[in-house]
């Protein structure tokens, strides 16, 4: 049996978290390879069925990060995504999920070594808590 690793989705605003990304692989700074990056126009784009659709089809954490508050390219997505984030997450301990599956950071563009820190940082976390209890794929537990 494989060691297992865990599933990590992250929605990566286009403008700063997602270049951060780019950098981090420009200045060869490494972070985990079972990071999968979505990139959005905006974090204030990422509705609240898309972190639960992830965590229900075999993500093991979700991260969203974005723009700095008071940078966003479309003035105030980040604070919507900020409100939205704060009641899902809410909702899914609610539901029995632990709080540290899901996160959200602000990462500029030109916060590379910060990206690839944070990744390595959540990829531990998720690590320590263990696979996703929830999740509905056939290989589940």
């Amino acid at each position: 049996m494989s060691e297992w690793k865990p599933n990590i989705v992250v929605f990566a605003c286009d403008w700063c978290t997602y270049q951060g990304a780019d950098l981090a692989g420009s200045l060869r700074y490494e972070y985990p390879a079972n990071v999968n990056i979505i990139r959005v126009p905006c974090t204030g784009r990422v509705e609240p069925e898309f972190i639960v659709s992830a965590l229900s089809n075999g993500a093991d954490g979700v991260f969203v990060g974005g723009c700095h508050p008071g940078d966003c390219h479309y003035k105030e997505g980040n604070y919507k995504a900020m409100r939205r984030f704060t009641l899902l997450k809410m909702v899914l301990t609610g539901m029995g999920f632990e709080a540290e599956r899901v996160r959200m950071e602000w990462i500029s563009g030109s916060e590379g070594k910060r990206f690839a820190e944070i990744m390595a940082e959540f990829n531990r976390t998720i690590e320590k808590i263990g696979p996703n209890p929830f999740r509905r794929d056939s290989n589940a537990g």
